[in-house]
């Protein structure tokens, strides 16, 4: 979302009057009402229906096969959400015909993308990810521009409509001195002259690294904060396990405004490996320990983590290092979070990946097909 809302912000300032509007599944909606009402509440958010292909790259595909009930036959019934929500996005296009579709990837994408190349309706697609996934390899074919967050060399699209803008942030993702942030700490209900880390498993959550953490909350205790987000879904659940005295341990489920000061915040920042989260953490300069999910499809957060591990520029914590032993979770962290030349390092490194113009150069290039078109 935070890229999305990057790119909209620049189409604002360089196309005050264009009309936006926004699409996703309903699964994210209430995430998405909130995220997009702060930023333009005039903007209509809209759900579509969508499925999504599930292949895990730790499995074969025969394994995958054995699995009827979480697998194929959940394949077998998003096949017809995304026919359903094929037609569903031809009626709305026929409606409210734009002239441009942007599309930032995912399954949610897929149905639009159709729809719109049925329609004759312009595409732009932005690949955030080191591996590109199903949904823009489809839609590629029928793109007019193609924006990436990962050099050139990782992709198979034509090069002459593909352009390296990277992963467009918002202008509030920015390094911050020493003394702002311990002021933000205080403003956000943290003390000072103590270490914060912020552990978020992304706007879902993520389950392994949700209880590694709350397992690890007495170990926390004396030595850093920590900010936990869950994912709305986990919240609950999450919140049940902490424990009444645990001043400096604080729980949210999501933060849909401002995100960027909690993780100014941060010392050390532990997130998934999507690449628009890494993305931020290199325009934020920020110090990093990332857990990517092995078991997504064509593995492509492992990949994202490697494009950046090479680099030494994060620290990377395989989940089956901690599944067994959750104390490893909280030592990683320690460990990170002490030497401070470590840090400093990371963070010099990080920052070598930051892209400060992509949301502009990615809003100008849905612009100008937005203008070619009409």
């Amino acid at each position: 979302m935070t890229p999305i809302v990057a790119v909209l912000g620049e189409v604002r300032g360089l196309q005050p009057e264009a009309e936006i509007r926004f699409w996703c599944d309903k699964n994210f909606l209430p995430q998405a009402h909130q995220i997009i009402s702060n930023f333009d509440a005039d903007i209509k958010v809209e759900s579509i229906m969508a499925g999504k292909l599930r292949r895990y790259a730790k499995l074969a595909w025969w394994r995958q096969l054995m699995r009827p009930f979480t697998i194929v036959l959940p394949n077998i019934r998003d096949t017809f959400k995304i026919a359903i929500g094929t037609i569903q996005s031809l009626v709305k296009l026929i409606v409210w015909r734009p002239d441009v579709i942007f599309c930032k990837g995912g399954f949610v994408c897929l149905p639009v993308g159709i729809a719109g190349a049925i329609l004759g309706i312009p595409l732009v697609i932005h690949d955030s990810d080191a591996h590109p996934g199903l949904t823009n390899r489809i839609l590629s074919r029928w793109a007019r521009q193609i924006a990436t967050g990962a050099p050139l060399e990782y992709y198979d699209y034509p090069r002459h409509k593909t352009t390296y803008t990277g992963i467009p942030v918002r202008a509030g993702f920015a390094p911050v001195s020493q003394s702002k942030q311990q002021q933000l700490k205080e403003q956000l209900g943290f003390r000072g002259d103590q270490p914060l880390v912020l552990i978020t498993g992304g706007g879902l959550g993520a389950r392994r690294i949700n209880e590694a953490a709350i397992y690890c909350q007495d170990l926390f205790a004396g030595n850093q904060q920590v900010l936990h987000i869950t994912g709305n879904d986990q919240y609950q659940t999450i919140v049940s396990q902490l424990k009444n005295d645990q001043k400096n341990y604080q729980v949210k489920p999501f933060i849909s405004q401002n995100i960027e000061q909690y993780l100014q915040a941060a010392d050390v920042v532990v997130a998934r490996a999507g690449m628009t989260s890494l993305l931020e953490l290199a325009a934020l300069h920020k110090p990093s320990i990332i857990i990517p999910n092995a078991y997504l499809t064509g593995g492509h957060q492992v990949k994202n983590a490697n494009v950046f591990a090479s680099k030494d520029a994060i620290v990377v914590l395989e989940e089956e290092e901690f599944i067994n032993n959750k104390n490893v979770f909280f030592t990683t962290i320690n460990q990170l979070i002490t030497d401070e030349a470590r840090k400093s390092k990371l963070a010099n490194a990080i920052a070598s990946f930051a892209m400060p113009n992509a949301a502009k150069e990615v809003a100008q290039i849905v612009i100008d097909v937005a203008k070619a078109s009409r």
